[in-house]
């Protein structure tokens, strides 16, 4: 027995062990991207503010470390006991300039790092009506709240610091404040929504079982005793593992939320953070009232004709410089950082043909180096005067703008001038998935490991755009040639202009058949009705691809998918695999990829997997469901358009086919060709 118990120790002790180390510190949040997740409004700032809101009503904004941490550990008597942790970070809450803002942030334990059905406003993008309070939520915040509570919570007082557990109805909660070390039990209010950086620190004693609270203005020091010290065991409240994040919500009145740095540990005290490299929340203005108010007229008379005469002189320095007048449109205003042109023409030499590294239908991508930071970017080049180049470029902002994923390409800005539409991203070494597969360089090849991890990523990023961020994002245009391969063979799924967004409860749209040939649903070319289940086919198609290392379609009527088909029926699934992976493949996983090709293949839209679904069965979480009769994947309507389309790359015209609008009844018609 005793043997028994001292094996089950040691076979715990890694995990145990793992949980002891995590430790961070983030001073600011540029080049951070990949170590967190964000979610709904939430971006990082070029500046490296991370912004979990912004000043929009009724919005949510959601941001967790990306691994989960070992928060229950088990002592020497194999009793499960919650971990010791501390944290700290520096946030600001910017209010509207008139009027009163709201709500508040919190710092959560979460067993996800998402929250199904959270509202805004009093539940701060974590809980709703529904489940408030439910034992099952395995909830554990600290809410920095600036609004007085209503009939749903129990919250009497505006500006406050709770401790909430699977509730919005805090345990313990007092106005926010500070105690200065000379000033003995005198304490001094924290404004939570000054506009001014505050630090926090949360402590939680796995031994003693004390959560302890502290807050205080930056840069003044820790104070000694802690604003709120709550006795609680917090074992029976948290899962096995939990991720470490903050929430923030607006509601009717609304402000800005931000964090500036943010440590954490398992060893002991957080690292403390060096206030000297946080990045700086945006300016509030101040108050004059402490001038009379004549001489607060002239000098506001005074100031307001010096702003515009300034204002006049560098309008007009601007256009001279520049040449062209560049205006704001209703798109632009809070979309991510915005680059000046002569930057990115410095960047890829003019433009220079040597410097392209992809072309697309709507332009090309050149590669560059940033002159003030020496930083290397992709630089993609729309042109101005294609039908829809304009549309196009601003889609792609707007969506993939606010997107925050690693298996998503990221943007970092923009840039508009004239008929110059310019959307630069992180440079992505290792090019395409398209370029590795069908023209890899001499001695590389892309083996199963490999290819397995970049579809398991694939998965996972189309999952964020369907289910995980506030609104659903239809990529319509998943293909090989759109996935970037980082330098650690990470997948990024990219080219967002042709993506569109909807609200979750929005199950179909009709649309204009766009995309690539191959790739396109068979519902598309009847009905023209796109959905999350059109990109589950062009990823059903990807897969084969990956696996097959053959494109979608070929010479003599060659069509990917039904040659499949044709291996499985005849019990010759195997003979599908690329011959370049040799013997390096795991038969099992091999096989059950391209079952799940076919399976998100499938002709009708409501027999395909969802993405949760897609990813659970890449992991090995769920069984692939057991299809006796796989049938014909494609509609007669889809072969006779892949064939039309195969003609068209032959002979290099543009080939046109209908559908019948399900809204309309009216029938319509688009025209593809060989240029995507």
């Amino acid at each position: 027995m005793a043997l028994a118990i001292s094996f089950a120790f040691l076979l715990l002790f890694p995990v145990v062990a793992q949980s002891g180390n995590v430790e961070f510190v983030f001073n600011g949040f540029t080049g951070r991207e990949e170590n967190l997740t964000t979610s709904g409004a939430s971006i990082i700032k070029p500046t490296g503010l991370l912004r979990l809101t912004n000043s929009s009503k009724n919005v949510i904004g959601h941001a967790f470390y990306e691994d989960p941490i070992q928060i229950i550990s088990r002592d020497s008597s194999l009793y499960p006991n919650a971990s010791s942790f501390s944290t700290s970070f520096v946030f600001a809450i910017v209010p509207p300039s008139s009027g009163e803002g709201g709500y508040g942030l919190a710092f959560t334990l979460s067993p996800s790092k998402q929250f199904p059905g959270a509202q805004a406003g009093h539940f701060l993008g974590i809980l709703n009506s529904s489940n408030d309070g439910n034992s099952s939520n395995h909830i554990f915040a600290v809410e920095f709240d600036t609004v007085k509570g209503y009939k749903e919570v129990s919250d009497s007082e505006g500006n406050h610091v709770g401790i909430n557990i699977n509730s919005m109805s805090s345990v313990a909660q007092k106005p926010a404040s500070y105690s200065e070390e000379d000033s003995g039990t005198r304490t001094d209010e924290v404004k939570l929504e000054s506009g001014e950086p505050i630090q926090a620190w949360i402590e939680y004693n796995g031994t003693e079982q004390v959560v302890n609270i502290t807050i205080a203005p930056s840069p003044v020091a820790k104070p000694t005793a802690p604003l709120i010290s709550h006795h609680v065991d917090l074992t029976p409240f948290l899962t096995e593992t939990m991720y470490i994040g903050f929430s923030a919500s607006t509601g009717e009145k609304s402000s800005s939320h931000y964090i500036l740095g943010w440590s954490f540990s398992m060893k002991g005290s957080a690292p403390p953070l060096n206030l000297t490299q946080l990045p700086v929340p945006p300016g509030k203005e101040k108050s004059a009232s402490s001038f009379k108010p004549t001489v607060i007229a002239v000098i506001a008379t005074l100031s307001a004709f010096t702003l515009i005469l300034l204002g006049a002189l560098f309008s007009l320095t601007l256009y001279k410089m520049l040449g062209h007048h560049e205006s704001l449109e209703e798109w632009e205003i809070d979309c991510p950082h915005r680059f000046r042109y002569r930057d990115l023409y410095a960047a890829t030499k003019g433009f220079k043909e040597s410097e392209i590294i992809g072309a697309g239908g709507f332009g090309k991508v050149y590669r560059g180096t940033l002159p003030a930071t020496g930083s290397e970017v992709a630089v993609k080049k729309i042109v101005r005067n294609s039908a829809n180049g304009m549309r196009e470029f601003a889609a792609e902002i707007e969506s993939l703008g606010r997107l925050r994923h690693k298996n998503l390409v990221n943007l970092q800005g923009w840039c508009k001038r004239t008929n110059d539409l310019l959307i630069v991203y992180d440079y992505i070494p290792n090019g395409s998935l398209d370029s590795l597969i069908y023209k890899p360089k001499p001695n590389f090849v892309l083996n199963w490991e490999k290819r397995f991890n970049i579809l398991k990523g694939i998965a996972s990023g189309l999952l964020y755009l369907h289910e995980e961020w506030e609104q659903v994002v239809i990529h319509r245009d998943v293909k090989s040639s759109n996935v970037l391969i980082d330098a650690e063979m990470n997948a990024r799924l990219g080219d967002f202009g042709l993506a569109r967004l909807y609200d979750h409860d929005i199950l179909s749209h009709t649309t204009n058949v766009v995309g690539t040939i191959g790739y396109i649903a068979p519902e598309l070319a009847r009905t023209g009705k796109v959905s999350t289940s059109s990109d589950v086919y062009a990823y059903g198609i990807l897969l084969l691809e990956v696996v097959s290392g053959r494109r979608p379609i070929g010479s003599s009527n060659f069509i990917l998918v039904d040659w499949v088909i044709e291996r499985h029926q005849m019990g010759q699934i195997l003979d599908a695999v690329d011959p370049k992976l040799n013997s390096t493949c795991v038969v099992e996983e091999v096989e059950m990829v391209l079952e799940l090709g076919l399976l998100c293949s499938r002709q009708k839209p409501e027999a395909r997997p969802t993405m949760r679904q897609v990813t659970r069965y890449l992991s090995g979480d769920d069984p692939l469901p057991n299809i006796e009769d796989w049938g014909s994947v494609d509609s007669r309507t889809l072969r006779e358009m892949n064939s039309r389309m195969l003609k068209s790359l032959i002979s290099g015209e543009t080939v046109t086919t209908s559908y019948v609008s399900s809204t309309t009844g009216a029938i319509s018609t688009c025209s593809i060709g060989s240029g995507r």
